[in-house]
């Protein structure tokens, strides 16, 4: 029963990436306070879409960073971020690590394992990129990679990520703290 314990343990230990730590933050009186009543439960933003544009990045440059110069480049305040694909020489993500405010952020990354971008979708909110990508690393177990986008995804052959400009300011569509 030890030995099977055992090995159920290495193995978990065996699946998490190269590297994982989860940073968290002090708390502070915005994460104590609670839902105020004012806010709706949900709401709708009316929007068209201004132009699409398709931003492809090339070999040995970083991903976030050429989407960053590109949002820039082209005034880009809102948009959708419709699809992304290509390949990265080593990625960075991270995700949520808890349930409750402070909300903690596990980073996790490979700066050395070549992955396939399978998918990115997200907003850009008054210049702020969100994008959430799937990632699929070619090794025997077909490992499944997802999160949000950070510095250090590098890209391998090349990455294209098609936007669509919105005509409409997103407001507070992700901000935290409307609640």
């Amino acid at each position: 029963m030890k030995l099977a314990a055992s090995l159920i343990a290495v193995s978990l230990l065996l699946t998490l990436p190269l590297s994982a730590q989860i940073e968290r933050r002090a708390a502070t009186k915005e994460d104590a306070r609670p839902n105020d009543p004012k806010v709706p439960d949900s709401y709708v933003l009316n929007a068209k879409f201004d132009r699409i544009l398709v931003l492809r990045a090339k070999n040995k440059t970083d991903l976030l960073t050429e989407m960053e110069k590109q949002v820039k480049q082209q005034n880009i305040k809102n948009a959708v971020i419709l699809a992304g694909i290509g390949s990265l020489r080593g990625w960075r993500v991270h995700n949520v690590a808890s349930r409750d405010y402070p909300v903690a952020d596990m980073f996790a990354g490979n700066p050395n394992q070549p992955v396939d971008l399978i998918g990115m979708q997200g907003y850009i909110n008054n210049g702020v990129i969100h994008a959430h990508m799937i990632l699929a690393a070619g090794d025997k177990a077909a490992t499944t990679i997802s999160g949000h986008l950070e510095k250090g995804s590098e890209v391998l052959t090349f990455a294209v990520v098609t936007l669509g400009v919105l005509n409409t300011d997103l407001g507070r569509v992700d901000d935290a703290t409307y609640r």
